[in-house]
């Protein structure tokens, strides 16, 4: 069964990096003191090991070891053996381009349907939707397909931003670049706002957070989902 949260940021304004998911992490990996750590994305183009020790801080707060993907001789058959993953954030370029070179988006899958808990932030979040499209990452190289996990049957948006009415910025919007998707892609849009974040048990998805989220479906006009909804239509 699927167990997981998928999280629009690790770091809140003001908070500490995954302090406002600490009690959620708590009861995701409750039963492992291993969690296994994927950090392909590498923000800023930190290396592996930088991004393994800062991730590792804010899990020691929960009483548990982080180990990095990267340091194991067979890392598929570590993802088939944990019990516990993190996805942390950076660019989503990068990540799915690691994970299909590494050969390790389709174990990772199984893993997850399998049971695997695991949690993403941000581009570790990107990656459990349909695909990986709707991004708002740079694209700094050029992965061999934009088709990721799929263990939600809709893309996401993280960090997504509201228009500001008094804002003398020209450029698109969060919501016209989604609309633009739409003129060539028929997947719905899910737009995380900061702090926000979905659970995931089995096939049922739930709103958490205190912010709402923003819906986007191909020839619908974008709707609002209070926190706490089921995502039960797609």
């Amino acid at each position: 069964m699927k167990n997981l949260i998928i999280a629009s940021t690790s770091t809140v304004y003001g908070g500490e990096y995954l302090n406002y998911l600490t009690d959620e992490m708590a009861e995701l990996f409750k039963d492992t003191e291993e969690v296994i750590f994927i950090p392909y994305a590498r923000p800023g183009g930190i290396s592996h090991d930088e991004y393994t020790e800062k991730a590792s801080k804010a899990f020691q707060k929960i009483g548990k070891k982080l180990i990095g993907l990267h340091t194991f001789e067979n890392p598929t058959e570590a993802l088939k053996n944990a019990k516990g993953s993190f996805t942390g954030g950076g660019n989503t370029f990068v990540l799915v381009s690691a994970l299909y070179r590494l050969e390790l988006m389709q174990p990772l899958r199984e893993a997850i349907f399998n049971g695997l808990a695991y949690m993403g932030t941000s581009a570790g979040s990107n990656i459990c939707g349909v695909s990986m499209q709707t991004t708002n990452d740079m694209p700094i190289v050029y992965p061999p397909s934009f088709k990721t996990l799929g263990v939600i049957p809709f893309n996401l948006n993280p960090h997504y931003l509201d228009p500001e009415p008094n804002s003398k910025h020209m450029g698109e919007t969060r919501e016209t670049r989604i609309a633009e998707f739409h003129t060539q892609n028929t997947v719905p849009v899910v737009g995380l706002r900061e702090g926000s974040w979905l659970n995931v048990k089995g096939d049922k998805i739930i709103l958490k957070g205190e912010l709402k989220a923003r819906v986007f479906e191909q020839g619908k006009v974008p709707y609002e989902v209070e926190s706490g909804t089921e995502f039960s239509n797609f």
